[in-house]
């Protein structure tokens, strides 16, 4: 059974950093797509970052590309989350997704991933 533990979040002002974690178990040796992803109230949920486990090979929204950094951690389908120079409109749920298999440039899509953490708040403040 897969299962994902996310942890950090919480509340910072703009222009703070905050860190996210997630552990993914259940995958066996496989590697995954895992990554996050966020839904402010009244959006749809988006793509932040996610990186593939085999090669490293990440993915990044835009306005993300140049603040957040997405890395993997020591233990297998373990990632983390650097969020530097938060902005308000980053106000938002974040879940922790992966899913195995190969799915390129459909990296950053929400509909793709099979599997999903219970969500984490992080709100920024002006």
């Amino acid at each position: 059974q897969v299962q994902l533990a996310e942890s950090g979040g919480g509340s910072v002002q703009a222009g703070g950093s905050l860190r996210l974690s997630c552990a993914a178990s259940g995958y066996g040796d496989s590697r995954v797509f895992m990554g996050w992803f966020r839904q402010a109230p009244g959006k749809e949920r988006e793509g932040v970052a996610v990186i593939w486990t085999g090669s490293g090979a990440v993915y990044y929204r835009e306005s993300v590309k140049d603040r957040f950094t997405i890395s993997q951690g020591n233990a297998r389908n373990t990632v983390t989350l650097q969020m530097d120079d938060l902005k308000p409109e980053d106000t938002a749920m974040y879940y922790c997704a992966a899913r195995p298999g190969w799915i390129g440039d459909r990296a950053l899509i929400p509909e793709v991933y099979t599997d999903w953490g219970q969500g984490t708040q992080v709100t920024v403040s002006s």
